[in-house]
C-alpha cells in the first residue's frame, strides 16, 4: 500500500510518501517538505502566534493535496517539540483538526527517541550489537541506547539547533560570549543524561540521524546526498572539533556556502555543531555513522508492524 507521514517538525514540515508492506523494506515514492520553522515563531510567552498557526494550517492543507495527487492510502500525521511545548498547543491542534481534518499525534520525546531508534535498528541489523544513537532537531536532541528494537533508555533534552540558536545566538556572528554560555549550557544539560546511559556499558556502534549530522557529516568529508542512501557516512569528533571555531565566526550567507548546508539551515548550524560535539565528548564517541532513516521511517516502520503480514493472510488448511 502507499503510505503518507506527515511530520509537522520544528524546522520543517515534511510529506514523504512511500510504497511499503508488512516485511519489506519501504520504498520512497515522494517527498514535500516546507520550511516552517515552528520552533523560531513561539512568541514570549511560547505560544505559536497567529501569523504561525496561519501559515501551518496552510502547509498542512498543502501537504494533504500532495498526499492525495500521489495516491496516499493512509496518512499518518505526527507533530514533536514544537508544538509538544507549545503553551498553545492544544488550540493550534484543534484548529488545524478543524480547518484541514488532519488530527496531529504529539509525540512525546521520549516516543521520537524510541522511533528513531527503531528505524536505526532495522537499518542496521542485529549484528551491529549496542546501539547508541543520536539525534538532533530544531526542537530537541534525542538520545537512545539498547540491544534490541526497543532501547533500554531513551531520553529528550530542549537541545535543538532551531530552539538554541533563537534563544542563545543572536548575532550574525555570534558574539564570542554567547559561543561560551551556550557551550556550557549545552554540556551541561548533557552531562546530566550520561550516567543514565553509561551503566549499560559501551556501545558497539553510535549512529547520529537528521539534518544537522548529515551536513556536519559533509563538511568533514562524507560523500554527497547524490551519492546515494547506502554509501557509508561517518563524522569522527576531531574533524567536528575543528569545525566548530570555524563555523562560529562565519556570518549564515557564508556558512550556506559550505558544501552540503542549505540556505535555510546554514543559520542554526552552529548550535546544531555544538549540540553535536557536545554528546560525542561527554558520552567519548570518536568517530560515527550517519544512517539515512529517522523519525519518520520509525512511524511508518511502527504502523507496519501493526498491520497483518502476507502470512497472516495466507487461507488456513
Amino acid at each position: 500500500m502507499r503510505l503518507g507521514v506527515l511530520d509537522v517538525g520544528s524546522n520543517t514540515v515534511h510529506l514523504l510518501v512511500v510504497d511499503a508492506h508488512p516485511g519489506a523494506r519501504p520504498l520512497p515514492a515522494h517527498s514535500h517538505k516546507v520550511e516552517l520553522r515552528l520552533a523560531q515563531l513561539l512568541d514570549e510567552d511560547g505560544a505559536i502566534g497567529p501569523e504561525g498557526v496561519d501559515k501551518l494550517v496552510g502547509v498542512v492543507q498543502e501537504a494533504l493535496q500532495a498526499a492525495e495527487d500521489k495516491g496516499v492510502e493512509e496518512l499518518l500525521p505526527f507533530a514533536t517539540s514544537a508544538v509538544r511545548e507549545a503553551s498553545n498547543a492544544d488550540d493550534v491542534l484543534a484548529r488545524v483538526q478543524t480547518e484541514t481534518g488532519v488530527e496531529l499525534q504529539v509525540l512525546t520525546g521520549a516516543e521520537e527517541a524510541r522511533l528513531t531508534f527503531l528505524a536505526v535498528r532495522r537499518w542496521f541489523g542485529w549484528s551491529a550489537g549496542k546501539l547508541l544513537v543520536l539525534d538532533i532537531g530544531g526542537g530537541s536532541l534525542e538520545i537512545a541506547y539498547g540491544i534490541d528494537e526497543e532501547p533500554d533508555a531513551a531520553v529528550s533534552l530542549p537541545l535543538g539547533a532551531g530552539r538554541l540558536t533563537a534563544a542563545w545566538l543572536p548575532g550574525d556572528p555570534p558574539e564570542t560570549d554567547a559561543i561560551r554560555a551556550l557551550r556550557r549550557h549545552v554540556r551541561a544539560q548533557i552531562a546530566r543524561t550520561v550516567g543514565e546511559f553509561s551503566r549499560f556499558g559501551a556501545p558497539d556502534h553510535v549512529v547520529a540521524t537528521s539534518k544537522t549530522f548529515k551536513q556536519l557529516a559533509r563538511l568533514a568529508g562524507a560523500a554527497r546526498s547524490a551519492d546515494g542512501l547506502y554509501v557509508q557516512r561517518e563524522l569522527k569528533r576531531g574533524s567536528l572539533e575543528s569545525w566548530v571555531p570555524r563555523l562560529a565566526g562565519m556570518t549564515t550567507a557564508q556558512r550556506a556556502l559550505l558544501p552540503g548546508v542549505s540556505e535555510g539551515r546554514a543559520e542554526q548550524l552552529i548550535a546544531g555543531a555544538m549540540v553535536a560535539e557536545g554528546a560525542m565528548d561527554l558520552f567519548g564517541v570518536e568517530t560515527l555513522e550517519v544512517c539515512p532513516w529517522a523519525l519518520r521511517e520509525g512511524v511508518i516502520l511502527r504502523r507496519l508492524d501493526q498491520m497483518p503480514s502476507r502470512l497472516d493472510q495466507l487461507p488456513s488448511a
